[in-house]
């Protein structure tokens, strides 16, 4: 008996267990099935057409493809970010810090109508790139460069405590055995954060798949070229369409679901392979 008591570490768990769960089903879990059970009352035929005209197509393809993208670069400049603010002491370094945090704490239609007014025709940036041929404003590349200002700081957050922790002896016994700083990091640190790093892109892509507000003003919301998947579901909801709107939900959901699940799968064999956990 005494050998019971001692594994309970908190007391009251089945409270506490029972309110987590109630927490998650009303938060979570309902309004999921929801979605679900709006859909349900379509045919089969009637959701396939709803969600399979061109017009959604080409936003599932824009969304999923610009998130992916977006994902993909914040990893790789997420990853020069803290490991520069990890590694090296440099004037503005605290300033640099905290900007990473910006897209937290800045409203989504701020970031929006900020990147807008930098990248359009006659923005700072813009009035500079469009006669060379570059069009961000208004274009799927304004979606991109969106998605990736703010899904950066998942990605920086996420790797820079590990690298804090990561004890810069196992660089220097690997370069006294002959490793120059490429192999160093490709062989000793890499697979040390690369947990980590599969975290960060998962939670950037996850992010990105669902953003609205910053996206609506620099993507010009072209039909076929520009417009997101969020916005064809706000455009049926205007349109009191609500099924129609609940079944490009679902998919959506389900494809994010899908995507999400291969990734922490794959985050969580290689935390097994380097017996590390994130």
């Amino acid at each position: 008996m005494a050998a019971k008591r001692r594994l309970r570490v908190l007391p009251g768990f089945g409270l506490s267990l029972g309110y987590t769960f109630t927490y998650l089903s009303l938060i979570v879990l309902v309004p999921l099935a929801a979605v679900f059970i709006k859909t349900s009352s379509l045919s089969m035929l009637e959701f396939w057409n709803v969600v399979t005209t061109p017009r959604v197509v080409a936003s599932y393809k824009l969304s999923f493809g610009a998130s992916l993208a977006a994902a993909g670069i914040n990893t790789v400049f997420g990853l020069m970010l803290a490991w520069a603010l990890v590694r090296y002491t440099f004037p503005g370094k605290k300033l640099v810090d905290a900007l990473i945090d910006l897209p937290f704490a800045l409203p989504t239609a701020v970031a929006g109508i900020a990147l807008t007014a930098l990248y359009a025709k006659n923005g700072w940036l813009g009035q500079y790139l469009e006669p060379m041929g570059i069009k961000i404003a208004f274009g799927p590349w304004g979606v991109l460069v969106a998605l990736v200002f703010i899904g950066v700081p998942f990605v920086v957050r996420t790797v820079q405590p590990i690298l804090e922790d990561l004890d810069t002896e196992f660089e220097e016994a690997s370069a006294s055995l002959g490793a120059d700083r490429l192999q160093t990091f490709w062989i000793v640190v890499l697979p040390i954060i690369f947990p980590a790093l599969l975290t960060g892109f998962a939670l950037a892509f996850a992010r990105a798949v669902g953003e609205y507000g910053s996206v609506i003003f620099i993507a010009g919301n072209i039909p076929m070229v520009s417009e997101i998947t969020p916005l064809m579901i706000i455009t049926k909801l205007e349109q009191y369409d609500y099924v129609g709107a609940t079944a490009i939900a679902a998919v959506m959901l389900v494809f994010s679901f899908i995507l999400l699940l291969i990734i922490n799968g794959l985050q969580a064999w290689t935390a097994r392979r380097t017996g590390r956990e994130v």
